[in-house]
């Protein structure tokens, strides 16, 4: 069975009206209670604080984010001694992994979500090669601020509130020139998901690179034309 919940907490872009009617799987709910989390990708161990009461789907790991930690511990030349920036961090758990793999991290998400990435690097702070950035991005706004081209960007499950798809695609084609490398995992839940990458598709090019069955999250990575 599946529980359905309202999310309107994640919209990044948006004024607070965006909505999304997300499908909670029951069997994964007692992980979003958990107030630490512990994830080994190979040679990569992790802590994650989640806060599910006060932060809700922002302030828990989400099987797109493990999926693409689990990618990048067996890719980790994606990202070692590249400048990275993640979108929509959330907890920062996929970001976090990519700077114990050696790259040079900003991680970005709405000004609400900022303390819990914060307090997730702080957490692993021991074990970084490099100490990431955090910092708040609305997408579609004040994006001067981000003035040197990153080599990879990253993004788990961001793409699933309609409402802020332009945005994002925005944010996307300003934060990328043709050498930057983006990297999407998600769960293509609705036809809208699709739409989005096919909105995508005017200005990148795109790939299926990988499919993780158990949890049903393709990553798919992203160039522009």
């Amino acid at each position: 069975m599946s529980l359905e919940k309202t999310d309107t907490s994640t919209c990044a872009g948006g004024e607070g009206g965006c909505t999304a009617v997300m499908l909670y799987d029951e069997t994964k709910v007692p992980h979003f209670h958990k107030d630490r989390r512990e994830f080994k990708f190979g040679e990569t161990h992790l802590f994650i604080r989640q806060n599910w009461s006060q932060g809700g789907v922002a302030a828990v790991v989400w099987d797109a984010a493990v999926v693409l930690a689990e990618y990048l511990d067996k890719n980790p030349d994606v990202v070692k001694g590249k400048l990275v920036l993640e979108l929509g961090a959330g907890t920062g758990l996929a970001g976090i992994a990519a700077a114990m793999l050696g790259g040079h991290l900003t991680l970005t998400d709405r000004a609400m979500a900022l303390e819990y990435i914060q307090e997730n690097v702080e957490l692993n702070i021991k074990s970084l090669k490099t100490v990431p950035k955090v910092t708040e991005l609305d997408w579609g706004k004040n994006l001067f601020q981000f003035s040197d081209p990153f080599d990879v960007i990253l993004g788990a499950d961001i793409i699933y509130i309609e409402d802020t798809f332009q945005d994002l695609l925005e944010t996307l084609k300003h934060l990328c020139n043709r050498n930057c490398l983006v990297l999407l995992s998600c769960k293509i839940r609705y036809d809208r998901d699709s739409r989005f990458l096919s909105m995508m598709k005017e200005f990148f090019h795109i790939n299926d690179i990988y499919y993780d069955s158990n949890k049903d999250v393709h990553i798919y990575e992203a160039c522009k034309q």
